[in-house]
């Protein structure tokens, strides 16, 4: 047996040297396959919406059941404020009552059925209150 032994320098080097060398390849819209190129893909977040007010300037409170198991929720609805200012008011109606509560599309929403510690609150805030949906 006539073995030849090759050290992995010489083994590396006549790799090298049968495969032909090939012109770099060109990357076209259509066999594009991944690209770190874009930029930043991130979306800006859309900026929160704040309250609009009604016409006669009051701010209408409804209890609604809708969607929430059975559990009764105030929306308050009607303050034309920003959003952040509508997140104040909110903080200011849960200590008042204490409840939670969240401010949504320009509506602050209060848990639990406590009419009428909402409308005093508003009422100190200097709102003037009017009842919606029954």
């Amino acid at each position: 047996m006539n073995r030849k032994t090759l050290s992995l320098a010489d083994w590396q080097q006549q790799q090298q040297s049968d495969t032909p060398r090939s012109a770099p390849v060109t990357s076209t819209s259509e066999n594009l396959i991944y690209s770190t190129d874009g930029g930043n893909l991130t979306q800006p977040k859309p900026a929160k919406a704040g309250g609009e007010a009604y016409a006669d300037g009051k701010v209408r409170l409804q209890r609604q059941t809708k969607k929430r198991g059975g559990k009764a929720v105030i929306v308050v609805r009607g303050i034309a404020k920003s959003h952040d200012e509508l997140t104040v008011i909110c903080k200011a109606l849960k200590q008042s009552c204490a409840c939670g509560g969240t401010v949504k599309d320009g509506t602050i929403e209060l848990q639990n059925d406590q009419r009428e510690r909402v409308e005093e609150a508003l009422k100190k805030l200097g709102y003037s209150t009017l009842w919606a949906g029954g």
